[in-house]
């Protein structure tokens, strides 16, 4: 069975409708299936900063197809031949880390997209259903969705050019990065920080593209919404079981405490 081409969620920041996710660092498939039914509009498997390799990316990918979450990768760096595999697995969105000028956003675009509107290779893939889907290579270039990432001083400084870039279709903004290269390294809230973050969004808005942000403050994620953010990440599966295990463990070993109670031999 040929499945459809058509990208929701480009579909969905073109419209100028919210979307909201969840980031992905696990590496676990199991993980990824029960998040998918969690009612997320997308997923981020993140392959920057998680032990993900290309098998591991396949088997999460192949846990959440059919589901209503939307499957963005992330691939540790915004290189051609790993963007090329990325996409022959079958995602046709993806998220590019480190992104500073519009030159490298330019070529990013390239890498994207067959030839003659870009350099992208063709090969027997999951992605055209290894040659099944006699309409991917006439569809691949217009349903896939890039997306770049500014976290730095030189990326905000060139936002304009990136903006402007076109096939670029959303410009996401990486907090933690951005703090650190503004000088405040661990304080992605940080009153100089959330002021360039506005920024940002307020600058992506005029230029036609969609703003995204990640932040697992519930405040700050309303409150980027309501400034404009279309694609925005509210947590990741890593800080809810670390910070839900911690809560669980602290609520019985505090009443422990308390109480004097004993787990030793009777």
């Amino acid at each position: 069975m040929v499945r459809s081409m058509t990208n929701t969620f480009k579909r969905a920041l073109a419209a100028g409708q919210v979307q909201i996710g969840l980031w992905q660092g696990l590496a676990s498939p199991y993980c990824a299936e029960i998040c998918a039914g969690a009612g997320f509009d997308w997923l981020l498997f993140d392959g920057e900063h998680s032990p993900t390799d290309i098998p591991n990316l396949l088997a999460q990918l192949q846990a959440v197809t059919g589901t209503g979450a939307h499957a963005i990768a992330r691939p540790p760096v915004g290189e051609a031949h790993l963007i090329k595999q990325y996409l022959d697995l079958g995602f046709n969105t993806l998220l590019i880390p480190m992104v500073h000028s519009g030159s490298q956003a330019a070529e990013l675009v390239r890498a994207c997209r067959y030839p003659p509107e870009g350099m992208r290779g063709v090969g027997m893939s999951r992605a055209s259903r290894w040659g099944r889907d006699a309409t991917y290579y006439a569809e691949a270039n217009r349903e896939t969705c890039l997306l770049v990432q500014i976290e730095s001083r030189e990326g905000l400084a060139n936002i304009a050019e990136i903006c402007g870039t076109e096939g670029v279709d959303g410009v996401f903004i990486g907090p933690a990065d951005l703090a650190a290269s503004l000088g405040h390294l661990g304080a992605p809230g940080h009153p100089e920080v959330i002021a360039a973050i506005e920024g940002a969004i307020a600058a992506i808005r005029a230029a036609g593209k969609a703003p995204g942000i990640l932040t697992a403050d519930p405040a700050l994620a309303q409150r980027y919404i309501e400034q404009g953010c279309l694609f925005v990440a509210v947590g990741t599966d890593m800080s809810l079981l670390a910070r839900a295990t911690e809560s669980l463990a602290g609520a019985f070993k505090d009443r422990q405490a308390v109480t004097g109670t004993s787990t030793g031999p009777y």
